[in-house]
């Protein structure tokens, strides 16, 4: 991708450059990882002990709660996604010590969410070999591709992300039961479980309006971008790419939605609106909208693609 500075009607193409040193792309990230992964930092350099003998480029945590691994190279390298995979699994049985260590770093009790573990590898590129790896095997790794040009551009792409499958759980009646209800109870049990949440879980409840309703906004924002990923969570549903910039929350009468806008530039405020940037509610997103109807939505479907834009699609 070639990139250019306009000036007075003339183009120049940028050249790429490149970090002197890892560090120095780890320590630009982890400076700013709010803006670029929407994630709160936790730990650099974080040690995994004696005896796993490791060390964590970057340790913190997502805008869901979940955990996030950050790998880093300057060149492209295999290696990074082994070690990718070993911190993975070393967090996986360490739950303890990441909740220590999120508790003292962020001076509160956090409310970590398992139910996924984003690691992220950046590099300038990643061989075929690799992308491939990553994509048969049973792990959400991350590939994200930075390009880092002269006057201090910076650039990230996503290569891969996993996106996740819902599959059906078949099961035959079992002493007289319905085949739905001994369904519904072992997909409950599933998530109870392994705190997986799904899509259906947010609608079940819905009447028929609401329901299309939902259906609605759900095409719109999925829509626009084939990259968009649909992530349940328990209390929402949250929209993403690099983040979430949109989250969906079901009611019986009315769909909410928390969008990434700062509410104090909107004009003008739409009485679908609030400002929540001081209030407390489940999601992200500082602007939120609710919506009763299709009317309501037409008015103010611009913001979800504003929010889209704001986190740069």
């Amino acid at each position: 991708m070639a990139i250019f500075e306009i000036k007075n009607s003339y183009a120049k193409r940028i050249k790429l450059s490149e970090f002197s040193t890892e560090k120095k792309l780890q320590k630009l990230v982890e400076k700013n990882l709010k803006e670029i992964f929407d994630c709160r930092f936790i730990a650099t350099e974080f040690s995994t002990g004696n005896i796993h003998s490791g060390r964590i480029d970057t340790l913190a945590i997502s805008e869901d709660n979940n955990p996030v691994i950050i790998e880093y190279k300057k060149t492209a390298s295999s290696d990074q996604i082994n070690q990718s995979l070993y911190y993975l699994h070393w967090i996986q049985d360490h739950k303890g010590d990441f909740q220590l260590e999120a508790n003292k770093a962020l001076n509160e009790i956090v409310r970590v969410d398992w139910s996924e573990i984003r690691v992220i590898c950046l590099a300038p590129e990643f061989k075929k070999y690799d992308i491939h790896a990553v994509q048969v095997m049973n792990a959400n790794i991350e590939l994200w591709q930075y390009k880092f040009y002269e006057n201090s551009i910076l650039s990230i792409e996503e290569v891969f992300r996993r996106t996740k499958s819902l599959n059906s759980i078949k099961t035959q009646p079992m002493n007289g039961k319905s085949p739905i209800m001994v369904e519904a109870g072992k997909k409950a049990a599933l998530t109870r479980k392994t705190a997986v949440y799904y899509i259906e879980d947010h609608y079940k409840y819905l009447n028929k309006s609401i329901l299309d309703l939902f259906n609605t906004i759900r095409d719109y924002i999925i829509s626009l971008d084939d990259s968009i990923e649909e992530s349940p969570k328990k209390n929402y549903i949250a929209y993403k790419t690099s983040q979430n910039f949109v989250c969906l929350e079901t009611h019986k009468r009315k769909i909410k939605l928390y969008l990434k806008v700062k509410p104090d530039e909107i004009m003008p405020f739409p009485i679908q609106g609030r400002n929540v940037r001081n209030i407390g509610h489940f999601g992200t997103g500082d602007f939120e909208l609710t919506i009763n109807n299709l009317k309501d939505f037409e008015e103010t479907k611009r913001f979800i693609k504003d929010a889209y834009n704001n986190i740069g699609g």
